[in-house]
């Protein structure tokens, strides 16, 4: 191996451990923005943030995008930033942070299954089996309640549904984006699909909610905002753009490492905010992690 190949490949190791603590650090963010903001607060100022960080990436290039394209990206950047952005924050009003972080690592899952039901592409015996022991664990988690027993799918832990909602938007995005953008760089994609949904956040944030009525009264309100910014600005905006760095520079599969990172850096955060995890939840948990590694070992 050559100096400049260990250079590389020390530097993809770095994105790698820089993207984790990142993405695995947004659902304590979101744990803290709710203390004083509703989840479609917290949602919608954290795409404002993050849209309004990468304006000067996205304000040049729009004016150079046809109709059609920037009908595509407002597609993409309502599945793969909007929605979920809403739904994560309705979940940890129920859910704790450490299990919802485990929950999003069963993204890569939805984009094999959703590619198998309608972009035919195939499941491989391989991935099939990856799958079984992931939704196995899905159940366990959703199942498992805070009395050491059982419950249906109504209840606290039925809102771990919100996350699985959000993960099969990012596994249709992906796929859109593959088939779609093929002429796009991926800065562009990211930056200008932010931009098209900020008019939709700023209305729902302004004339929708209570948020600056907040501001105003609550005098915890302006540190819970300091949190959202941090995920809107680094979380999304700066994630997002590491992601695509690291996707170039490494490989897709390498990038993929970090489905199996997030969960643990999420599950330390919650650990030492206090969050209780009972012996059922790690049972899940490991069988998410075990069921997404089988499924995507090469």
């Amino acid at each position: 191996m050559t100096q400049t190949t260990k250079e590389n490949s020390l530097l993809n190791w770095i994105l790698l451990v820089v993207l984790t603590l990142i993405w695995g650090s947004s659902f304590i963010l979101i744990k803290r923005g709710l203390e004083v903001f509703s989840p479609g607060e917290v949602g919608a100022y954290r795409m404002v943030a993050a849209a309004s960080l990468l304006l000067p990436l996205s304000l040049p290039r729009i004016r150079h995008l046809s109709k059609s394209q920037l009908k595509n990206l407002l597609v993409t950047g309502l599945l793969g930033s909007f929605v979920p952005a809403f739904l994560f924050p309705i979940a940890q009003t129920q859910l704790s942070s450490s299990l919802t972080g485990v929950l999003n690592a069963l993204t890569p899952l939805f984009v094999v299954l959703l590619g198998a039901l309608f972009f035919k592409t195939k499941i491989t015996r391989q991935n099939g089996i990856g799958l079984i022991i992931a939704f196995a664990g899905v159940i366990v988690l959703v199942a498992f309640k805070e009395g050491g027993g059982w419950d249906s799918l109504s209840g606290i832990n039925g809102y771990a549904l919100y996350v699985l909602v959000a993960c099969i938007c990012y596994g249709i995005n992906l796929h859109f984006i593959k088939i779609t953008f093929t002429e796009l760089k991926s800065i562009e994609i990211s930056s200008i699909s932010l931009l098209m949904i900020l008019p939709m956040a700023l209305l729902y944030l302004f004339a929708g909610t209570d948020f600056t009525y907040k501001l105003n009264t609550n005098p915890k309100a302006w540190e819970a905002l300091g949190y959202i910014t941090i995920l809107g600005m680094v979380g999304t905006a700066i994630g997002l753009i590491l992601f695509n760095i690291m996707i170039k520079r490494a490989s897709p599969f390498f990038a993929s490492l970090v489905t199996y990172t997030i969960p643990i850096v999420a599950i330390l955060w919650g650990v030492m905010d206090g969050e209780v995890l009972l012996l059922g939840h790690y049972f899940g948990m490991a069988a998410v992690i075990l069921g997404v590694w089988v499924s995507n070992r090469k």
